[in-house]
């Protein structure tokens, strides 16, 4: 029994130590507000319009599907691992989505996106499956299942392009339509954000997810089922996908075989800059919410300040680099202590 009490001592860390990893995480999220703070502040100062409730509404409509994607995201990377394939998961569903409006233009919502959590979910079971069973490197299983998906969402496409005049109007709305001024987007994402938190936080499958990234030797002697776990967190991001997929159409209210290209670089960058540690173990789904909200502010400052699109690649990935390296810091200064004060509890 006393084996038993240390290596759950391993996996789940001391109440203070806990407490100052959590100290970190809130200390990573207040410095996103700053900088939220300061770019919408300087902008506005730049162009008072940018505050305008037009573009208010646009600014968080466009978080929200980066926001909603980086739920799945950060249940994967806590895990150790990555999921490249959400970009062409998203834009399978979202063209699954309309062909099913164009042959059954009457098809109730909750069947719309039953069928694209089928997809995303489908999706996520077999990059799961590979990687839990033939235990293949998710980078390499992802990256695979992202060109393969997107081969098969190319060939069904083709030329073909389902348009806003192809979908009902209660569709549509979802991705125009406002209650108070708020879009329906930003509601869907800040619900989905919180309902992720308070699982994240709550539920054991969800903590067995942290400490498989904090340690996966020490996760499986403590009895979690890492294989399992592993491959949920999967079967969660590409489920997520896919009903970001028909939300993506309902916002942008056409498809075509491009749809999502390069939104797995987005949404990795939103989760990394969020405060998820991408080597596992820490972060938080509000966290990659607020990096998400931040990108895309970013973008559309760029913009209204007359700055070329290049720059804000460029920015993105500078503020991944030193997300990553600012995570490693952390984890090279934060490890000692952590591993000093559980010995101390055994």
């Amino acid at each position: 029994m006393t084996v038993l009490a240390g290596e759950r001592n391993a996996v789940e860390p001391p109440a203070s130590s806990h407490m100052f990893a959590e100290l970190l995480f809130r200390f990573r999220e207040l410095g996103i507000v700053l900088a939220l703070v300061l770019v919408v502040g300087a902008t506005t100062i730049d162009n008072h319009l940018f505050l305008s409730a037009t573009s208010v509404q646009q600014l968080l409509s466009g978080a929200s599907i980066i926001a909603l994607l980086a739920i799945g995201e950060t249940a994967v990377i806590v895990t150790r691992n990555v999921d490249l394939s959400i970009g062409s998961v998203l834009g399978i569903s979202a063209y699954a989505t309309g062909v099913l409006y164009v042959h059954h233009p009457h098809a109730p919502l909750v069947l719309v996106f039953l069928l694209a959590l089928g997809i995303g979910a489908a999706c996520g079971i077999v990059n799961g499956a590979i990687v839990t069973i033939a235990r293949v490197p998710s980078l390499v299983v992802t990256l695979g299942t992202l060109y393969i998906i997107r081969g098969i969402d190319g060939a069904w496409a083709g030329g073909n392009q389902v348009n806003a005049s192809m979908l009902p109007n209660n569709f549509n709305k979802i991705g125009y339509g406002t209650i108070a001024g708020v879009p329906y987007l930003g509601i869907i994402a800040i619900v989905a954000v919180a309902i992720a938190t308070y699982a994240m936080r709550s539920f054991r499958t969800a903590r067995d997810f942290y400490a498989i990234g904090s340690d996966p030797d020490a996760a499986r002697l403590a009895g979690i089922p890492v294989g399992s776990r592993v491959f949920l967190a999967f079967v969660v991001s590409g489920g997520i996908a896919g009903i970001a997929g028909a939300v993506w159409l309902s916002y942008f209210g056409s498809v075509d075989a491009i749809a999502g290209v390069g939104y797995e670089f987005q949404v990795i960058t939103a989760v990394v800059v969020g405060g998820v540690a991408i080597f596992g173990g820490s972060g938080t789904v509000l966290g990659a919410a607020l990096g998400a909200l931040l990108l895309n502010t970013i973008n559309s400052a760029l913009v209204v300040v007359n700055v070329s699109s290049f720059w804000s690649q460029a920015l993105a990935g500078a503020l991944l680099v030193g997300a990553i390296a600012f995570d490693r810091l952390i984890a090279l200064r934060v490890a000692p202590a952590l591993r000093t004060r559980r010995r101390a509890r055994v």
